[in-house]
């Protein structure tokens, strides 16, 4: 088994999934199971001071072996997995040379990973891929950004020969739930630079994202008998189906692509008393953006008008910005990440993140934090899987950027 696709293995053995709503950090104490483990390998690899905090961040750092001045390098992934899919007891399958026909899942729930519906499949037939096995999520976003950052840990710790900075590893909770940044120790981290590992396919190199807000709608009615509403009666389902049909048809994710922006409608609770629809708001552009929410209190300043004061609430939070900005200034981090790859015969796919990570977040507190591909496809479902030889190439990857950087 290849060495890092046997640490990715172990650690999607944790069940580790976030949930919504949760005041503190983290919002499940099972992450810490896997925080532990991963403090305890750190350890015995020899990395030095080694920590999991109160809030389950985990810690490290490998001291520079060079003389050099050579800025202190970050790597970060998150250790949780999405609220949407069960993340418990995964039961992964290794498909060994894969030969391009459809793989069964599950032949008892007839679910099979078709290359008819997930054609980049086939860009894989050769190689050896890790799926589900149809009951769960896998948990390559983020395990195997977790994976690979600790063996290239384990590589430097292993091969002090190799020249190398300050190398800062840092693993976050609650990245899945919008927290994994909110108590990270930014100035005790240590890192001048950062990369998250969080992204997807082999080649996936980010350093544009989203700007991103949630919102929730509160829709009072008024529940009358319905024998006797007429005039009386206001609906709080219904209203909030009015809400929903006054935003744009076609600015809804699963018409979106690129640089478009989006409203989310990803949950509605209600009744004809009352109605809660929670979304989320998304745009690169930043004045694309504030207009979208905008049009939120326009849409509950009509509705308020139509059906009287207090119906219709809007409650926005911004959750993240885009990190464009603030990596302009550090586009060398850039420039090394495409030469590793290239070196390493990856095809870089510079594009930019419809949704956003821990180091948009970072970028904004202080560490410049662009980020780096996993390997993996179909996050957050019972679909998803990662090749072996990407985790295995991304590995490698992360090795010859800390060794550009001392170069550097």
């Amino acid at each position: 088994m290849s060495f890092v696709a046997d640490k990715f293995l172990r650690y999607i053995s944790y069940d580790t999934q976030s949930m919504d709503e949760v005041e503190k950090i983290p919002s499940t104490e099972s992450q810490f199971a896997l925080a532990n483990l991963l403090a305890k390998e750190l350890e015995e690899m020899g990395a030095e001071e080694v920590k999991v905090d109160g809030q389950c961040y985990v810690t490290a750092v490998i001291p520079a072996n060079t003389e050099r001045q050579v800025p202190s390098l970050g790597l970060i992934a998150h250790m949780d997995t999405a609220p949407s899919y069960s993340g418990t007891n995964v039961k992964p399958q290794i498909i060994k040379n894969y030969d391009g026909n459809p793989i069964v899942l599950n032949s008892e729930q007839k679910i099979k990973l078709d290359p008819a519906d997930f054609p980049e499949l086939m860009n894989y037939v050769g190689k050896d891929l890790i799926t589900t096995d149809g009951t769960t999520l896998l948990g390559a976003d983020d395990k195997a950004g977790v994976a690979e950052i600790m063996a290239a840990a384990q590589y430097f710790l292993t091969h002090p020969e190799v020249k190398h900075g300050k190398i800062c590893i840092g693993f976050t909770p609650d990245e899945e739930v919008g927290k994994g940044a909110d108590g990270f120790p930014v100035e005790a981290f240590g890192a001048d630079v950062a990369y998250t590992v969080d992204g997807g396919e082999l080649g996936e190199l980010e350093f544009e994202n989203f700007n991103a807000a949630g919102a929730r709608v509160h829709i009072c009615g008024k529940s009358i008998h319905p024998g006797s509403s007429k005039g009386r009666m206001k609906n709080a389902a219904l209203t909030g189906m009015e809400f929903q049909s006054m935003l744009p048809v076609f600015e809804n994710p699963m018409y979106t692509e690129g640089y478009e922006g989006f409203y989310h409608l990803y949950q509605i609770k209600g009744d004809v008393d009352h109605a809660v629809l929670d979304y989320i708001i998304r745009d690169h552009d930043f004045g694309k953006f504030e207009a979208k929410k905008e049009l939120f209190l326009k849409i509950a300043g009509f509705l308020n008008e139509k059906y009287g004061d207090g119906t219709v609430s809007v409650e926005i939070k911004d959750t993240y910005y885009n990190m464009k900005e603030k990596i302009q200034p550090y586009l060398y981090l850039i420039d090394i990440a495409k030469e590793a790859m290239e070196e390493l015969e990856i095809q870089p796919k510079i594009c930019p993140i419809r949704g956003g990570t821990d180091g948009a977040r970072l970028s904004y507190m202080g560490l410049p934090c662009p980020n780096l591909c996993t390997g993996g496809h179909n996050f957050h479902g019972k679909y998803e899987y990662i090749c072996i030889q990407s985790m295995e190439k991304i590995t490698e990857m992360l090795i010859l950027i800390a060794t550009k950087l001392e170069r550097r």
